[in-house]
C-alpha cells in the first residue's frame, strides 16, 4: 500500500516562510536521526509517485526506511527541510532554489538531479499557438523563476520577444515585442491549470499539468526542450546533511536504471529522466 501522508497547503506569498517554520517545526532531531526513516517532502506528481515507486520496489532491499510526505505548494517543502521537520525534499530546480534561498535566508542544497518536467503552453480555445487571438489573456506562474521561465518559453517560440540578456527575473515589463498584444494574468503556479476555462491560454508547470490530466507531450501548444535545460528537478537537503547515509542511498536509487524505466514507462515523455 502507498504509505504517503498528503498535506494540502494553501500558502500565500506573504508570510509563507513564517507559516512553514511554525506549522512544520518538529526540530532538527527528526531529520538528523540516521537511525530513523528518511522523511522526504515532495510534490504529489511526479515526485511523490517516483519516491513511492522507490519505497515500494527498491528501498527495502537497499536497507532504506523511506517516508514520503506530499505538499501542494512550492514553499513548505523548503521551510520544512530547513527547520528539520523533514530530512530532504524533491520538487524544485536550481534557479528556483537559488531565488528561494536568497529571499528567505534558507540553506538548502541540491544532492542529485533526477528528472525534467517540461513547461508548456496550454489552451482550451486554441489548437496551436498561432490561433491565439489579438489581446488574448495568458496565465503565467507568479513566482519569480517560473514566471521568467514561462516568458522565456514564449520567447523561444516566437510568441513574444524579451529584451536581450534578461534572466531568471524576467517579467512582462521585459517584453519588447508582443505582436498579438497578449495580456498576462499572474497566478500561483498551482492555480494555472484551473484558470484554463477563464483565460485564453496558460503556461503550466509539468507536475501541475499532469495532476490536471493534461499530457504535456501531446496537449501542449508549445513545450520546453529538454536539451541543455537548466530546470531539472533534484533531491535536496539542508546544507550539512549531504553525507547522511540515508540521503546517499536515496540518491543512488533515484538515479538507478529501474527508476529511469519507471519514468519512461509511466510518463511517456511528459517527464524526462535527467541521468
Amino acid at each position: 500500500m502507498r504509505n504517503t501522508a498528503k498535506i494540502t497547503t494553501a500558502v500565500l506569498a506573504a508570510g509563507a516562510l513564517a507559516f512553514g517554520l511554525t506549522a512544520c517545526g518538529s526540530g532538527d532531531d527528526a531529520a538528523s536521526d540516521a537511525s530513523g526513516p528518511l522523511i522526504v517532502a515532495a510534490s504529489p506528481v511526479p515526485h511523490a509517485e517516483i519516491l513511492t515507486y522507490v519505497k515500494d520496489n527498491l528501498a527495502e532491499k537497499a536497507g532504506l526506511d523511506l517516508e514520503v510526505k506530499e505538499f501542494t505548494d512550492y514553499v513548505t517543502p523548503n521551510t520544512a527541510t530547513e527547520d528539520g521537520s523533514v530530512g530532504a525534499n524533491y520538487f524544485q530546480n536550481q534557479p528556483y532554489l537559488d531565488d528561494f534561498n536568497k529571499k528567505n535566508g534558507t540553506h538548502i542544497v541540491p544532492v542529485v538531479t533526477v528528472h525534467l518536467e517540461p513547461l508548456g503552453l496550454y489552451s482550451r480555445k486554441a489548437e496551436k499557438a498561432d490561433d491565439l487571438k489579438s489581446g488574448a489573456t495568458v496565465a503565467v506562474p507568479n513566482d519569480t523563476v517560473n514566471e521568467a521561465r514561462a516568458l522565456k518559453l514564449l520567447d523561444a517560440n516566437g510568441i513574444i520577444t524579451l529584451k536581450d540578456g534578461v534572466g531568471n527575473e524576467a517579467t512582462p515589463s521585459d517584453i519588447v515585442k508582443n505582436p498579438k498584444n497578449l495580456k498576462f494574468k499572474e497566478l500561483e503556479a498551482a492555480q494555472t491549470p484551473r484558470s484554463l476555462d477563464d483565460v485564453d491560454a496558460a503556461v503550466i508547470n509539468g507536475n501541475y499539468a499532469i495532476e490536471s490530466d493534461l499530457k504535456p507531450a501531446e496537449d501542449a501548444l508549445v513545450l520546453e526542450s529538454a536539451k541543455d535545460n537548466p530546470y531539472g528537478n533534484f533531491l535536496a537537503v539542508k546544507e550539512g546533511n549531504e553525507d547522511d547515509p540515508r540521503v546517499k542511498k536515496l540518491a543512488e536509487l533515484l538515479t538507478s536504471a529501474e527508476v529511469k524505466k519507471f519514468i519512461e514507462d509511466k510518463y511517456a515523455g511528459s517527464v524526462v529522466a535527467s541521468f
